[in-house]
């Protein structure tokens, strides 16, 4: 059974559909078609909406891990993972159902949902919103087990990420704000009709595995040395195969992907600017 649900968004405080969702929720805007669950709403980092950025000291949802928990860190973000973690879990040993975390991403990721597991339940939930939302994108991270996760969202008994783009951050997209709601939705229908034992018909869906980080290739002195190809750029989740251009540099070269075919995701995702991460790689499964 799914009972309390904790709806959380300015993880990031920079990304704005979960933020005004969840503003408009605070103020008593929540369905009454969910009725049987018991939704809280959250914003997470305060500080960090405030200012419209990313995360004051630390990335939040970075902090969750059980070591990270434990640790004597005054970083604002650490601090503020404990008392979260004491509202929402605590991790381990959670008394919320499920928390879903909303982001937004600057790639063209449309809307994605992204499970941690392979278990009955993510599974039953993914093709629950493949179902009712075709155009849905479902990533699967389970390159470690769940509580080896750092996300926001493992504090809950369960946990699930929704990401929308591409929105740039700091700014509120209608398009971006519709997919993020018409998800959130899907996954409350999802708990409804799972409670009741109404879920009917669930076909097997697409889903994406993650698989590794792709950087940009950088000089000795670790500055980058090309961009992400126009042809890749916004082809999030398109069959990236050997011989496609995925960078051009500086002199006008193109750089050809020489791996496997894979399914880029993430890509020139501004949050990860600093890291020099031009994409994510996955593989094509059916759940």
């Amino acid at each position: 059974m799914i009972q309390s649900v904790a709806l959380v968004g300015g993880t990031h405080g920079n990304e704005t559909s979960g933020i005004q969702l969840v503003r408009n929720w605070l103020k008593g805007d929540i369905p009454d078609t969910y009725g049987s669950l018991d939704i809280r709403c959250y914003l997470a980092n305060q500080a960090a909406i405030d200012a419209n950025i990313r995360f004051v000291e630390a990335d939040l949802n970075r902090q969750f891990s059980f070591e990270n928990l434990m640790a004597d860190s005054t970083s604002r973000e650490a601090v503020l993972a404990k008392t979260l973690n004491d509202k929402l879990g605590p991790k381990g040993n959670a008394l919320t159902d499920l928390v879903v975390d909303i982001h937004n991403t600057t790639s063209n990721m449309g809307a994605t949902l992204i499970i941690l597991e392979a278990d009955d339940f993510n599974i039953k939930l993914a093709r629950y919103v493949k179902k009712v939302m075709p155009e849905a994108n479902i990533l699967l991270e389970d390159e470690k087990p769940v509580a080896d996760h750092a996300y926001l969202c493992t504090t809950g008994k369960r946990g699930v990420m929704i990401e929308v783009g591409a929105q740039p951050q700091g700014v509120l997209r209608e398009d971006v704000y519709q997919l993020t709601l018409t998800m959130t939705e899907a996954v409350l229908a999802f708990c409804e009709a799972y409670n009741q034992g109404e879920l009917g018909e669930l076909p097997e869906c697409e889903a994406f595995r993650l698989g590794d980080n792709v950087s940009f290739p950088l000089d000795e002195n670790g500055e980058r040395t090309a961009m992400i190809h126009h042809h890749l750029q916004d082809a999030d989740f398109v069959p990236l195969v050997a011989g496609q251009p995925v960078f051009r540099d500086f002199k006008g070269n193109d750089v050809l992907w020489d791996g496997d075919t894979t399914y880029p995701h993430f890509i020139n995702e501004a949050a990860y600017h600093k890291l020099h991460v031009a994409f994510a790689t996955a593989s094509l499964i059916r759940l």
